[in-house]
C-alpha cells in the first residue's frame, strides 16, 4: 500500500456518488468525510469531478497497490452509495462493475455488505430516557465517557467489521443527548451534526488506511491525538476522542437550543478532542478491558434493536 492509494480511493468514492448521475447532500457530506480522513486538502472543493469521470473504473482499480487497498476501495464506495438509502439500480451496476474490476472474490464482501445494510437501517429510537429537561448532568457526562470507551474498544478488535458498529453508536449517542434536552430529532438531523465534524460511515471505513498510508497523521482528525495513546492502537485514540468530543459538542449544541453555528461547533469539537487526549491515559486500562469483554455479534444485535 502506498500514499497514492488515498487519492485513488477518494476518486473511486466520487465515482460511486456520481453513479446515478447526481450527488446527494448526504453523499457530498460522506465524500467530504472520506477526504478529511485521507488527508485530501479542501475536502469539499478539491475533488475534481471531471477528472474522476474521465478515469475508468478499471484504470483506478488496477492502480491500487495491494489487496487491502482494493477491498477498502470497494467498502468505501459501498458506504457512499448506501448513505442516502439502499443503492439504486445505477449504483448497484457501478458497484458490481467495481467489484469485478477490483478482482474481488464473489463472496469476499457478502458479510460486510449484510452488516452495512443492517447498520444503516438500525433504529435511533428504543430504550432511551424519556424526552425532557436534563436532571443529572454528571450522569450524561458519564454516559458520553462510557460510549467513547466502548467505541475505542471496538478499534482493538481484530475483526474489521467492528468498524461498522462505531458510527451507529456515535449517532445514537447524539440522539440520546438531544432527547435528554427535550429535542425531537430525526435520523438526518443526527447525521448532519456528525457530518459537521467529518464523521461518516465511509470515513470510518478508511481510518485504518489513513494510519497505514499516512503514518498515523491525517488532517484535523488524527493530529495531536496519538501522544496520549500509550499502549493502545492509534485508531482507539482517534475514535475515543471523536466520540467523546461528539457527545460533549452535542451536549453544548442542544443545551443552547441548537443555535450554535457550524464553525462554533467545530471549535467545540476540537476543544473536546484535546480534553479527550488528556483523559485517555486515565481510561486506557478500562478500554483494554472492554475490548476483552465485548462480543461483536452482541453489539450488532443491540444496535439493530435500538437497545444501546
Amino acid at each position: 500500500m502506498n500514499a497514492d492509494d488515498a487519492s485513488r480511493i477518494t476518486q473511486i468514492a466520487l465515482m460511486a456518488a456520481m453513479a446515478d448521475g447526481q450527488i446527494s447532500a448526504e453523499e457530498q457530506r460522506e465524500l467530504a468525510s472520506v477526504a478529511n480522513r485521507l488527508g485530501v486538502p479542501a475536502a469539499t472543493t478539491a475533488i475534481d469531478q471531471p477528472v474522476a469521470a474521465r478515469q475508468g473504473i478499471g484504470i483506478l482499480a488496477a492502480s491500487l497497490s495491494d489487496a487491502e487497498a482494493r477491498r477498502t476501495a470497494y467498502e468505501v464506495a459501498l458506504a457512499v452509495c448506501t448513505v442516502d438509502g439502499a443503492p439504486n439500480p445505477p449504483e448497484q451496476a457501478f458497484l458490481s462493475a467495481l467489484h469485478g474490476a477490483l478482482g474481488l472474490a464473489p463472496a469476499a464482501t457478502h458479510e460486510f455488505e449484510d452488516q452495512l445494510r443492517a447498520m444503516s437501517a438500525a433504529p435511533l429510537g428504543g430504550s432511551l430516557p424519556a424526552a425532557g429537561a436534563v436532571t443529572d448532568d454528571a450522569s450524561l457526562d458519564q454516559r458520553i465517557l462510557q460510549q467513547a470507551m466502548l467505541t475505542g474498544a471496538l478499534e482493538l478488535l481484530p475483526d474489521r467489521l467492528a468498524n461498522l458498529a462505531i458510527l451507529p453508536l456515535q449517532l445514537r449517542l447524539v440522539y440520546e443527548v438531544g432527547q435528554r434536552y427535550g429535542q425531537q430529532l430525526d435520523a438526518n438531523q443526527v447525521k448532519d451534526l456528525a457530518g459537521t465534524f467529518g464523521l461518516g460511515a465511509a470515513a470510518q471505513m478508511v481510518e485504518g488506511l489513513v494510519r497505514k498510508v499516512l503514518g498515523g497523521v491525517a488532517s484535523n482528525i488524527l493530529g495531536g491525538l496519538l501522544g496520549g495513546a500509550t499502549g493502545l492502537a492509534a485508531g482507539t485514540a482517534v475514535t475515543f476522542a471523536a466520540t467523546y468530543a461528539l457527545g460533549h459538542a452535542a451536549k453544548q449544541y442542544y443545551a443552547q437550543g441548537r443555535k450554535l453555528s457550524a464553525d462554533d461547533l467545530r471549535a467545540l469539537f476540537t476543544r473536546f478532542q484535546g480534553e479527550a487526549q488528556g483523559l485517555l491515559p486515565q481510561v486506557s486500562g478500562q478500554i483494554q478491558s472492554l475490548a476483552k469483554q465485548v462480543r461483536l455479534p452482541d453489539v450488532f444485535s443491540q444496535i439493530r434493536s435500538g437497545a444501546f
